[in-house]
């Protein structure tokens, strides 16, 4: 089971809390390649009550058709919004104005909409503000848990962006999901086991993407097992060690990082259909309450800021 909670993120969870009231409209920043399992259910519990817009990021790297049954998904819901967006270009962010006011429904003319932007660490939130705001404001980064305090930013048309830090959670009950988020870079390198990830993701991008797979790595079939994918990515790109000895380390490499790259093509890690059913729902809501109680987070000046799980 991951887990990895810095002390920051304790904190930034408090700071929303407390910013919430004065909100009319959420923007959850989202990975398009897996939007459920991006979606930080603790913030859930947090902004059950206001209007949202699910912005997908990232949607250059995730399987177009699939991105849209996201958007019919997240539409259906009573005031949520969705849209599919690569956060760096205006032009697709232009309806995020609109979609903002509407779910935020009638405002005074003499104040902004006031939205707060909300994700788990590198999901794009601060690239997503420097495009809205047309120049550097939030710091960006290719590791999670870059920024690390609430930032307020206007950026034009009566809209009042009030940027947040990354939140993940203590533990990541849903270990299909804590293992989509570590391929999808979300959980620094750090704090998981690069061979074990890479082998997980290799046998769920065999069932769903099998010819981009082999295209990409010349491979003529694939195992039956992600080990057995990874052994064969590592022995066609530089992973063979003298003697013989295959370098797993070197073959799970390769497979992330064109993954996250978008090397091996527009895919996406789950579907609709791949969120749990109500027992499985049932289950980690009640390890949130845990949370909320104390129970499970590591004390705010105890807790590592490096990425190092719990424990290690």
């Amino acid at each position: 089971m991951l887990g990895w909670y810095p002390g920051h993120m304790n904190k930034a969870r408090r700071q929303i809390s407390e910013a919430l009231p004065e909100i009319d409209v959420v923007i959850e920043v989202l990975d398009a390649r897996l939007p459920y399992s991006s979606a930080n259910p603790m913030l859930a519990d947090l902004i059950r009550h206001k209007p949202s817009l699910k912005l997908l990021s990232r949607a250059d790297l995730a399987d177009p058709a699939i991105t849209r049954q996201w958007i019919e998904h997240f539409d259906a819901l009573p005031d949520v919004r969705a849209m599919a967006v690569v956060t760096t270009d205006t032009r697709q962010l232009k309806p995020l104005y609109r979609l903002c006011h509407e779910l935020a429904g009638h405002i005074r003319e003499d104040r902004d909409v006031r939205v707060m932007v909300m994700g788990i660490p590198n999901v794009g939130k601060s690239t997503l503000i420097n495009t809205l705001a047309g120049k550097k404001i939030a710091k960006t980064g290719n590791e999670p848990a870059v920024t690390k305090r609430q930032q307020k930013i206007r950026i034009g048309q009566r809209i009042a962006l009030t940027d947040t830090p990354g939140v993940l959670w203590p533990r990541i009950e849903d270990q299909n999901s804590a293992y989509r988020l570590a391929a999808s870079g979300a959980i620094r390198d750090t704090a998981l086991e690069y061979v074990d990830v890479a082998s997980v993701a290799a046998l769920a991008l065999a069932e769903r993407y099998p010819e981009a797979l082999k295209e990409r790595y010349k491979l003529d079939t694939l195992g039956d097992t992600g080990e057995s994918i990874v052994r064969e990515i590592a022995t066609r790109r530089g992973g063979l060690r003298a003697g013989g000895e295959v370098d797993m380390h070197r073959g799970a490499e390769v497979l992330l990082m064109d993954l996250r790259s978008g090397k091996l093509g527009p895919m996406s890690l789950e579907t609709p259909a791949d969120i749990p059913d109500e027992a499985g729902i049932e289950a980690m809501r009640a390890e949130r309450e845990r949370f909320n109680r104390g129970e499970t987070f590591l004390d705010e000046d105890a807790s590592p800021d490096d990425g190092t799980p719990p424990g290690q």
